[in-house]
């Protein structure tokens, strides 16, 4: 099978490392908007440097998209117009517009289209979904999710970033509704400057809370910011009417508890999204190499990823306008 990467800076080249070591990979071919960048990749990972997407695109039988978030909708598009199963990290697009535009595409033309949100296949968010499916936990009554990186990103990343909620907590929007296999229906969000003055500069926030409602009539607390100095703490907690468990909670999660005789704060927390999600990122990879050889049915489609980017925006206008928003009236 020939698989291939465009984009090879952090995500991208990690992407690359692990499919260089899948069995059923036997060609890999890279191409980056830094020429010298994607050579030196090629070389390191004996794979084949392409001079552009276009080429790339004639050589493989699948791939990979981990270039900047404003070239995906575009690339998504020559892909699917090729024919080519794709792989792209969130998101789509940061707008509702382009978003849908791809979803049509992909549509029209019955495209593969696998979005990379890597809780799916985390151990611990599976094990949840399967105690919310089986009846374990009963009903559902709340949920609670806390999203916090370690450190701020630069300036820089925040201007095309679209925010903290397109950007950092869109994971949390798709994790939720996936585990919970319902729809978010309304969001209530707030925002602060807390961390950085930057953020306001950019017209963002550094540190959010708000409330969720889902078709169920089950409620949602989250809380998320970007700066932890302990590390990189990503949780979610599920409360039913038969039982109650967390997913994130283990001995490298940077938190710890006061009361008397507990353990101090781990002193190996994670430090950073590729240390707690890695085998999350090696096992969305293999499904996709799957899914490009027939054997699996696409996990995570541009329709999850569009649900995902109206409840990013609807917290948008939530924090703007400091009211609840539906998330129909965003849709509409």
């Amino acid at each position: 099978m020939r698989i291939g990467v465009i984009g090879v800076g952090r995500i991208g080249r990690f992407h690359a490392q692990v499919l260089r070591a899948n069995p059923h990979v036997e060609k890999l071919v890279v191409v980056d908007r830094d020429l010298a960048r994607g050579d030196a990749i090629a070389t390191a990972l004996q794979a084949i440097a392409a001079p552009s997407v276009a080429e790339l695109l004639t050589q493989v039988d699948g791939v990979v998209i981990a270039s900047p978030t404003d070239t995906h909708a575009t690339i998504i598009e020559q892909a699917v117009r090729a024919g080519v199963p794709t792989f792209c990290e969130k998101p789509v697009a940061l707008d509702l517009a382009s978003t849908r535009r791809v979803v049509a595409l992909v549509a029209e033309h019955h495209g593969t289209v696998q979005m990379g949100f890597q809780r799916r296949f985390d151990a611990g968010y599976i094990a949840a979904r399967h105690a919310v499916q089986s009846g374990a936990l009963g009903r559902v009554y709340n949920v609670r999710i806390a999203g916090h990186d370690p450190a701020p990103p630069p300036e820089s990343y925040l201007a095309s970033s679209g925010g903290i909620f397109r950007d950092l907590h869109i994971h949390d929007f798709d994790i939720v509704r996936w585990v919970l296999g319902q729809d978010i229906v309304e969001v209530y969000a707030q925002g602060a400057v807390l961390v950085d003055d930057m953020f306001t500069r950019q017209n963002d926030v550094d540190t959010i809370a708000g409330t969720l409602r889902f078709s169920s009539g089950a409620l949602g607390v989250m809380t998320g910011g970007r700066h932890n100095p302990l590390g990189y703490d990503i949780r979610m907690e599920l409360f039913g009417s038969k039982d109650s468990v967390t997913v994130g909670w283990d001995n490298r999660t940077p938190m710890h508890s006061l009361e008397p005789g507990m353990p101090a704060a781990p002193a190996n927390a994670y430090p950073m999204f590729l240390d707690r999600f890695d085998a999350a990122y090696r096992a969305e990879l293999e499904m996709f190499v799957d899914v490009v050889a027939g054997r699996a049915e696409n996990p995570c489609t541009v329709a999850d990823a569009e649900q995902s980017l109206l409840v990013a925006l609807a917290c948008d206008r939530s924090r703007e306008l400091h009211r609840p928003v539906m998330i129909a009236e965003i849709a509409a």
